[in-house]
């Protein structure tokens, strides 16, 4: 696999990059990257008249920009790791199955991130959290998926301001049951690492 750590000045090109990958790949490729400011990123179908408080990003100059997945609302920057992987369908046929990708990307995210902190699951539909009660997510993932090629992405929350994250989104239209209503500083959490042993642990488990 090979590995993509390209950053653009411009959030929606750093957006945009993770969709370039699975349009051209002739491979399998890793990207991680971290956005330098706050951005918004929206689903691919995601509302954002019902998801993102657009009065406070425009007072804060936080972009809001759209990616090709679906899933909710994030906003990422400073302290959240993008991490975003392009498999091959040829080589993993069984993952045109989007419950057999969900849990196959996310069981090697386990894998890695597991030495780092113990008590992390899976839950909803493709969150990462931190076991607890309640559990607490850090990671939100979404897929797209081509002819020939999947498109993973997703965040990983280590040392993320979570109070921006209140004034800026609202509530999501869709919540996962384990959920339960929290408000996103209720429902967010850093995981407990540094990046530099995030992204080994990362780059080690997909073998780039």
């Amino acid at each position: 696999m090979q590995l993509c750590t390209d950053i653009h000045a411009d959030p929606a090109a750093n957006v945009a990059l993770d969709e370039a990958l699975l349009e051209r790949a002739d491979g399998e490729y890793l990207r991680l990257w971290e956005s330098p400011s706050p951005v918004v990123v929206l689903g691919r179908s995601a509302p954002i008249e019902r998801e993102v408080n657009a009065a406070a990003c425009a007072a804060a100059g936080v972009p809001v920009v759209r990616r090709p997945s679906g899933g909710q609302t994030v906003l990422i920057g400073p302290g959240c790791l993008m991490y975003a992987v392009v498999l091959d369908l040829q080589i993993r046929p069984e993952l045109v199955a989007i419950d057999r990708a969900h849990q196959f990307v996310l069981g090697r995210m386990l894998a890695a991130l597991r030495p780092l902190a113990p008590n992390i699951e899976i839950a909803g539909t493709s969150d990462l959290v931190l076991t607890g009660d309640p559990p607490r997510k850090f990671s939100g993932n979404a897929l797209r998926l081509k002819r020939t090629h999947l498109l993973y992405h997703g965040t990983l929350l280590y040392d993320f301001d979570l109070d921006l994250v209140e004034g800026l989104l609202k509530p999501p239209v869709r919540q996962p049951v384990y959920r339960a209503e929290r408000t996103h500083r209720q429902f967010l959490t850093n995981f407990p690492a540094r990046r530099i042993e995030i992204e080994e642990a990362v780059k080690k488990i997909w073998e780039v």
